[in-house]
């Protein structure tokens, strides 16, 4: 087999994997190879388990959270606003992309360049965080693990039970409310990080900053 023949393979496994995921289908490697039209024996020396495949479809949706997590940190929005832009961009993600929500979310990866993307991203979010405390604009309590298990629920929450259609206008919702509930508030009752719907908005407008080209 030659090296095109191999990427041409390759790809092919990787456009059907996709078209797995997108029509909400378990990624099991024989279908796979099945529907692809491809010896699962080439498959399996492609991907030798379907983690490998699934981190292989998420990889270009994590590396661009890493770019938007690092521009959120270089720009120049406020703390509340690069962070509130960077949990939007986060959700995003997981809507438009079914891979990067269990990639995230697994305690092992089977890609050396998958822990390392996760592992950046972790980091960043840290960061982020830590300069939103630092502003005292986020409740004292909440750590990295927090943030990323709300993101990851606020996904899940508008996803379980609910139309293709209605799950982006839940997600705006259940965010507007994670963020409320995130932020400090001074004496008068007034969220530091701005009311709800407007922390919503500054993260949503920070979000499609980093989308621009």
């Amino acid at each position: 087999m030659t090296r095109r023949d191999a990427a041409r393979n390759w790809q092919n496994i990787v456009d059907t994997g996709r078209a797995f995921l997108d029509e909400d289908r378990p990624l099991r490697l024989n279908e796979v190879a099945r529907e692809a039209s491809i010896g699962v024996a080439t498959v399996y020396r492609h991907f030798p388990t379907a983690e490998a495949l699934l981190e292989t479809l998420a990889r270009p949706s994590l590396e661009k959270l890493v770019a938007d997590a690092e521009a959120s940190l270089r720009g120049d929005d406020d703390e509340w606003a690069a962070f509130a832009g960077f949990l939007t961009a986060g959700i995003n993600a997981q809507l438009a992309d079914p891979a990067v929500q269990p990639v995230v979310a697994a305690a092992t990866h089977e890609l050396p360049e998958t822990a390392e993307l996760v592992a950046r991203l972790n980091a960043l979010t840290g960061e982020l965080l830590a300069w939103v405390h630092a502003a005292g604009r986020i409740r004292p309590e909440v750590q990295r693990a927090d943030v990323i298990r709300l993101m990851c629920g606020v996904v899940f929450a508008a996803t379980v039970h609910a139309a293709p259609s209605e799950r982006p206008a839940l997600t705006r919702r259940y965010l507007n409310v994670v963020l409320e509930g995130l932020s400090l508030r001074d004496a008068s009752g007034q969220g530091r990080g701005g009311d709800g719907q407007g922390a919503e908005d500054e993260g949503q407008a920070a979000a499609d900053r980093h989308a621009q080209p």
